[in-house]
């Protein structure tokens, strides 16, 4: 299995690898990847390098006794991993597609003024800016160890950082 670059700067990698079926199988090969590339980023021991994750938190990687900010995306067809050396971080991916309600799920998920926002753009261009506005606060949530909610008004602060992908997918990066 052979990882992509996707992003790096001071301290954050981000990579992908084709996801295959079933979900089990494509986590297990996303943080195989992440291992064997953060091995090679930070000129480590592979050994040195592991996952410690808990049911409702952030998984947290760890690398022979300092911990680093780590995040994990999977959509049909591929998976990502975000690592941040001093900090938080969040990833998240989605396919752009055509959603029937989606004035009432951007309404209810990332708040009335996206809503509007997104109401303004023409319906040809509407799919992919719902993906990036979906993708941005899912990583910020992400990144703050939230889960999903419905919008309660409140936006994480964060960096964030759109990535280059081809299409049909977009992704986001929150540090």
């Amino acid at each position: 299995m052979e990882a992509t670059l996707l992003w790096s700067e001071d301290g954050v990698l981000v990579i992908g690898v084709a996801a295959v079926l079933p979900r089990a199988e494509a986590r297990l090969r996303i943080r195989a990847a992440m291992r064997v590339a953060v091995a090679h980023w930070q000129e480590m021991d592979i050994g040195a390098i592991s996952v410690a994750s808990t049911p409702g938190a952030p998984p947290c990687l760890l690398l022979a006794g300092r911990t680093a900010g780590l995040s994990f995306s999977h959509d049909e067809g591929l998976s990502l991993a975000a690592i941040h050396l001093h900090g938080p971080v969040g990833i998240d991916l989605m396919r752009i597609q055509d959603i029937p309600d989606w004035f009432g799920l951007a309404r209810d998920y990332l708040g009335p003024q996206v809503a509007e926002d997104l109401a303004a753009q023409p319906d040809a261009q509407r799919p992919l800016a719902l993906a990036q506005a979906w993708t941005a606060r899912e990583a910020a949530l992400k990144r703050a160890g939230r889960q999903l909610a419905e919008w309660d008004g409140a936006a994480p602060a964060c960096r964030l950082q759109a990535l280059c992908l081809a299409a049909p997918y977009v992704a986001t990066l929150a540090y």
